[in-house]
């Protein structure tokens, strides 16, 4: 199987990227796993959580008949390692430090955890891969450091070679579970779109995933398999293009320029040219997938309303508002996005902006992001988990701020740096609700946000696989995961 991904570690506490969490997938279990439509079923635990009365303590009783690759037993002990080593070094610990106070074994097969705060939306974090146990025997001398090139978890397949191009999985003989239908796998990554596309089509590899190819190259791709050449699979389209607008320093200080902007917009001619549809337009921060149904939240293209806005910004009639926006140059998709509404702005309201692109390789983008580097720039988000909050937080939360000036937390390090009253507030509450309560009070801060256009929702990306003729079709999970012990050849 190709893709364009390179895997830099394999251990779970630092594995942040869609081809790491791919392999760990493979290797791990989560303690939950979705279903495709998102609901919850258990996977190394045994039932559903067990949650107290005050929402404070949950308890979850685990399987036990699993073992891990080196042949010790998987356990509470062994879960409670794992946890509170992701906890202590992991990349993506923030998704439980806040929420989790303590964890202990309650018995030799059953694990409490200690609850911060009530939060419906712990389930849905239990079920990501970074959370998959690791072998305490195995992982004794890596309790506060990274074992990047080996892995001993209790998933389907074994890692028996590393490197960042390459993985070799062979099915694990004593798995818990159902076993793999086919005889191993190996992942490769190849460094551009156009090898990823030549190697599938010589039928080097069996399977390509979407991941980097370009959309002319995944055009073709969906045409041979509308022919019958290849089998094509989808998953939940859980990753949205956003763009972020800087709201604490001119021009973007100026709500009303960044309504203008929003309504400069023209997604449904950006998604066409693009991606010739491959990227669904969104004006949303929550994917349909993970909401349950397309709000629309963010106002439609109306280049009147944008001209209006813009004038009384103090722009059009002789005043051109130069726009720098920041892509990410290695990303091809950016540079076609930026280049094809740059061309609109020109058509549309050449009198009253001007697009001044600057491409950036995305490691610099990243690292400069939350040092207020950019007026505006384009960035992507997938949220760990398939919950809104998993969007929200990320983008939103602020534990420090003056008036809608976030001084310090994930909406300043995503580079927006905009807050609002009672904003943090209503993040916090939304997490011990459920049902339409909680619905309601989410949507209520995403038109809230939509009112105030810190960001500007682009498209959403669904996620593809391509197989050769003579394999079944690939599938995906509910997380948007290959199921790789699912291919197979066809009978």
């Amino acid at each position: 199987m190709a893709t364009s991904a390179r895997v830099g570690s394999v251990d779970p506490v630092r594995a942040s990227t869609f081809g790491a969490t791919q392999l760990l997938s493979a290797i791990g279990d989560p303690l939950y796993r979705l279903d495709d439509d998102g609901g919850l079923l258990p996977a190394l635990a045994a039932e559903l959580p067990r949650v107290s009365s005050d929402g404070l303590t949950v308890t979850i009783p685990l399987r036990r008949d699993v073992l891990f690759h080196d042949g010790t037993s998987f356990d509470a002990a062994a879960m409670v390692f794992s946890l509170e080593r992701f906890l202590a070094i992991g990349t993506l610990s923030y998704l439980l430090d806040e929420r989790i106070e303590a964890v202990r074994a309650s018995g030799s097969h059953e694990l409490e955890l200690r609850l911060r705060r009530p939060t419906t939306v712990l389930p849905q974090l239990l079920s990501t891969i970074n959370l998959t146990p690791v072998s305490p025997q195995a992982y004794r001398d890596y309790g506060d450091r990274a074992l990047s090139d080996r892995f001993v978890g209790t998933g389907p397949y074994r890692l028996s070679f590393f490197s960042d191009q390459q993985q070799r999985l062979e099915p694990f003989e004593r798995y818990w579970g159902e076993r793999p239908r086919n005889a191993g796998i190996v992942l490769v990554s190849l460094g551009n779109s156009t090898a990823l596309f030549g190697a599938m089509g010589s039928g080097e590899v069996d399977v390509l995933l979407s991941t980097g190819l370009h959309e002319d190259h995944q055009q073709a791709l969906e045409r041979r398999a509308e022919l019958g050449e290849l089998r094509e699979g989808r998953g939940p389209a859980l990753e949205i293009g956003y763009i972020t607008l800087h709201t604490q320093q001119p021009p973007f200080i100026d709500p009303e320029l960044r309504q203008a902007l929003v309504h400069s917009l023209d997604r449904q001619l950006i998604s066409e040219r693009v991606s010739q549809g491959l990227r669904s337009p969104l004006r949303d921060l929550v994917p349909p997938a993970v909401s349950g149904t397309s709000r629309q939240i963010w106002p439609a293209y109306d280049p009147d309303r944008a001209r209006s806005l813009f004038r009384q910004a103090g722009y059009c009639d002789g005043r051109v508002l130069e726009l720098p926006l920041t892509f990410r140059s290695n990303i091809p998709s950016d540079r076609l996005m930026v280049l094809t509404w740059q061309a609109q702005l020109a058509r549309d309201l050449g009198d009253c902006i001007a697009l001044q692109p600057n491409g950036m390789e995305s490691t610099t983008v990243y690292r400069q992001l939350g040092e207020g580097a950019f007026a505006a720039v384009m960035l992507d988000w997938r949220g760990a988990v398939r919950d809104p909050e998993a969007y929200l937080f990320p983008l939103l939360s602020c534990s420090e701020a003056e008036g809608e000036h976030c001084l310090r937390g994930e909406s300043a390090l995503s580079g927006s740096f905009w807050t609002a009253p009672g904003l943090q507030r209503d993040l916090l509450r939304s997490e011990g609700l459920t049902g339409s309560e909680r619905l309601e009070l989410l949507r209520s801060i995403e038109e809230r946000t939509a009112a105030a256009a810190p960001y500007l929702p682009l498209w959403l990306v669904t996620p593809r696989a391509w197989a050769q003729p003579r394999l079944e079709t690939p599938r995906f999970d509910g997380n948007g995961r290959l199921l790789l012990q699912e291919l197979q050849s066809l009978p």
